[in-house]
């Protein structure tokens, strides 16, 4: 199989959560245990840090291992989704896996995993426990979807990272913050340290008794920080701090790491895990903006720094997908913008045409486009140099512009 054969099965031959999130989610995780076996469990051999949470699992994962690697660790990246390439869900060091990796891999387990009918997540978390095996000091593990049914839950971590919890994915992960809750607590491991990036009343006694219950120490962080991180969100100053408690407790479990490193690494971010699609500026007069913030929690932040820039008229790019409750969404968008109503190029996108008759009941008006590039263009050649233009709503649609 080349590398495009090999992508275009992963794609297309598996659920995958690109079609329909029902599909992808697994009753339990039966499947990833049966695929280690396969494996000789590979998660064994490596040290790691998972994380789990609705908003900011992906910056603080991408934080901590760029820490990490300042401090001279050669680090195991898995995250999710992508925004170009496939690989970028799999980094050692900031570096893709390579292409070889990938289809030499399917190609040895392709077989056996049909077997044991592996979906897209579960075939792909496999790979990334492979890659990292006896070559990483330490992985740091972002969950795909909540943490209990997760494929990535098998590991054993030093630490278990959950970020804060919001509405996103009601229809796998529940109704009630609560609910979402005991999903993302899944993570909580026997005697593992479990930091809690934000404290809040419907989640505090839920990761305090799952904490008891596995005899796990637990941490809220709090209090304000007073490091700069490149990543350019207001938003990603939680996360900053959410970082700084977890690397605390990764240096509790032996990891040399210097304040010199903390600071640097924060600041090198992107260099060091060519993070993309966080309060992302792409052109400075018009003012162009991508962020791939997607549900209510996500929105309000980007909401809170878009009415703290001064402008003349807002350019709003906005697609959104079809197995989600966007009313909540919407009616948090301002209505004096100028909208560009489109949808990314995957089956799960929400047809333009109706994402426009929605956002028109909640007083915002723009016209629907064939694409999120020729959106951008449009915006571009309606804009002055004064203006700002976002781009947002989907993970999907920044990803057609970046």
């Amino acid at each position: 199989m080349t590398y495009a054969e090999t992508i275009d099965y992963l794609f297309k031959k598996l659920p995958i959560y690109q079609r329909t999130g029902e599909i992808a989610y697994k009753a339990d995780i039966g499947n990833i245990v049966k695929a280690s076996k396969i494996l000789k469990n590979p998660h064994l051999n490596f040290k790691s840090v998972h994380i789990a949470g609705t908003n900011g699992k992906g910056s603080t994962a991408h934080m901590i291992s760029s820490v990490l690697q300042e401090a001279g660790y050669k680090v195991g990246l898995y995250t999710s989704p992508h925004l170009k390439d496939f690989r970028e869900r799999i980094k050692i060091n900031g570096k893709m896996i390579s292409k070889e990796a990938v289809v030499d891999f399917v190609y040895q387990y392709k077989i056996d995993f049909e077997k044991i009918e592996m979906s897209f997540f579960e075939f792909t978390v496999a790979m990334a426990f492979n890659y990292f095996s006896e070559e990483v000091d330490i992985a740091i593990i972002e969950t795909g979807l909540g943490g209990r049914l997760d494929s990535t839950n098998i590991i054993k971590p030093l630490v278990s990272v959950i970020t804060n919890i919001g509405f996103d994915h009601t229809s796998l992960l529940g109704n009630t913050i609560e609910e979402i809750s005991n999903e993302k607590a899944g993570i909580i491991k026997k005697n593992t340290t479990v930091i809690i990036g934000r404290r809040q009343k419907e989640c505090e006694k839920i990761f305090i008794t799952k904490a008891k219950e596995n005899n796990s120490s637990i941490t809220f962080c709090s209090g304000k920080v007073n490091y700069q991180t490149d990543l350019k969100g207001n938003y990603q100053s939680e996360n900053v701090r959410t970082t700084l408690f977890s690397i605390k407790e990764i240096q509790k479990q032996g990891f040399t790491i210097s304040e010199e490193n903390i600071k640097k690494g924060l600041m090198s971010v992107m260099k060091n895990t060519s993070l993309l699609g966080r309060w992302q500026i792409l052109q400075k007069e018009p003012l162009i903006i991508c962020d791939s913030a997607h549900n209510e929690d996500g929105i309000k932040e980007i909401i809170k720094q878009l009415n703290e820039i001064d402008y003349k008229e807002l350019h709003f790019i906005l697609g959104t997908v079809n197995d989600k409750n966007i009313d909540n969404i919407l009616g948090l968008l301002p209505e004096k913008a100028r909208y560009y109503f489109c949808q990314a190029n995957i089956p799960r996108s929400l047809e333009k045409e109706s994402l426009q008759t929605e956002s028109k009941k909640h007083g915002l008006s723009g016209e629907v486009y064939n694409s999120v590039s020729h959106a951008l263009k449009t915006a571009e050649k309606n804009a002055r140099k004064e203006d700002c233009i976002f781009i947002g709503g989907s993970t999907f649609v920044v990803a057609e512009i970046i």
